[in-house]
């Protein structure tokens, strides 16, 4: 196993722990009940696949799905749940008074500990720490929830590109998936933020209910690579069937129009028509982003049509001409049986083909 590999792997989920145990204490803080460090266990889930990680895979990614992202989506979104329907009003501003009596302790404790040598370094640096946790103390609920939710955004994308890759995703893939996460986060990041800041919605708890389900659902796109990765068929009774041709050829687009229409766009559209039309919330970025919704959620339909065309279009060719292929980058050569029964569904694929090409013998004849 090489050591670069292991230590990616290692240091990557210690920070996945770290971050969720963050949100935990979070949570205790806030609810004031220690019961609530049991969140802490499901980390024992990230433990548990590291160790067989390391021991199967010896530390590489797999195909199409990343556990590691999955499981630390596991162990901090019931944090980030508990902090968003507690939401409490803590005073967010800074007290100068208790700051500059941090200060002038500071300065007490440096200048009567220089002559202490070490000892006195050692002192220095236990109350600047002390210090700087009382400060973190006051920073106010809703600061923390959104960092929070900054921080967790931001350690997917990092994460999975710190994450050791298998063989089967390569590093132009990988930046593709990095690149298209990172503005996925920023999608994500602005609907909870922007819907959960309404008054109106902070009012009604079922309306915070829904909001949270479909921000959650959303993140369950990052553990998967599937935007990126084609999917490798081979010429097999079931790839000659024209819907496996059509997920052979184009896996990666239809994937990213799925996630866009059921997972990320779409979802978020409804949301948000929900609250203009049934809740009477109206502001400017609501409307603005709903609109954004529309456009992408067009886009990709169109996108999805263009790509259908296309392919009828390529079978139509490949029919006239008595060729088989599944992908552009895998043809072969198939056996006369197999010609004669994916002529017969290419015919049925292209039912109503143009006057001038209707007219043209078939390969029958």
């Amino acid at each position: 196993m090489e050591l670069m590999v292991l230590l990616n792997a290692l240091v990557t989920r210690l920070l996945f722990v770290l971050h969720s145990l963050i949100g935990v204490w979070r949570v205790t803080a806030v609810k004031k009940e220690p019961k609530y460090w049991l969140l802490a266990l499901l980390n024992l889930l990230l433990c548990l696949e590291t160790g067989l990680t390391l021991k199967f895979k010896q530390g590489r990614g797999y195909k199409w799905f990343s556990p590691a992202i999955f499981l630390y989506l596991i162990c901090t979104v019931p944090s980030l749940w508990l902090l968003e329907i507690h939401h409490g009003t803590q005073y967010c501003g800074n007290e100068p008074g208790i700051v500059q009596v941090n200060v002038s302790n500071q300065d007490f404790n440096q200048s009567g500990d220089s002559s202490h040598g070490s000892e006195g370094i050692d002192h220095h640096i236990i109350q600047t720490a002390k210090v700087f946790v009382n400060q973190l103390s006051t920073i106010c609920e809703t600061v923390w929830t959104l960092a929070l939710h900054q921080t967790f955004l931001l350690l997917l994308v990092v994460g999975r590109w710190l994450l050791p890759i298998g063989v089967e995703i390569t590093r132009d893939q990988l930046s593709q998936l990095l690149l298209m996460f990172v503005g996925t986060a920023a999608d994500i990041l602005e609907f909870a933020s922007e819907t959960l800041d309404i008054e109106d919605v902070r009012n009604n708890y079922a309306l915070i209910n829904a909001i949270l389900a479909v921000w959650t659902w959303s993140m369950l796109q990052f553990p998967l690579d599937l935007a990126v990765q084609h999917i490798g068929c081979k010429p097999t009774a079931s790839t000659r069937r024209i819907p496996s041709l059509l997920l052979c050829r184009y896996s990666a687009e239809l994937w990213n129009i799925g996630v866009s229409l059921f997972i990320q766009d779409g979802p978020f559209f409804i949301v948000r028509s929900i609250l203009m039309g049934h809740f009477r919330i109206f502001n400017q970025m609501l409307v603005f982003f709903t609109a954004k919704n529309i456009l992408v959620v067009t886009l990709q339909l169109y996108r999805l049509a263009v790509i259908t065309l296309d392919f009828r279009a390529t079978i139509l060719q490949k029919s006239r001409k008595g060729e088989v292929s599944c992908c552009p980058c895998e043809p072969y050569e198939a056996s006369t049986h197999a010609n004669a029964d994916q002529d017969t569904e290419m015919k049925e694929f292209v039912a109503f083909p143009p006057k001038e090409e209707s007219q043209a013998p078939s390969e029958d004849q």
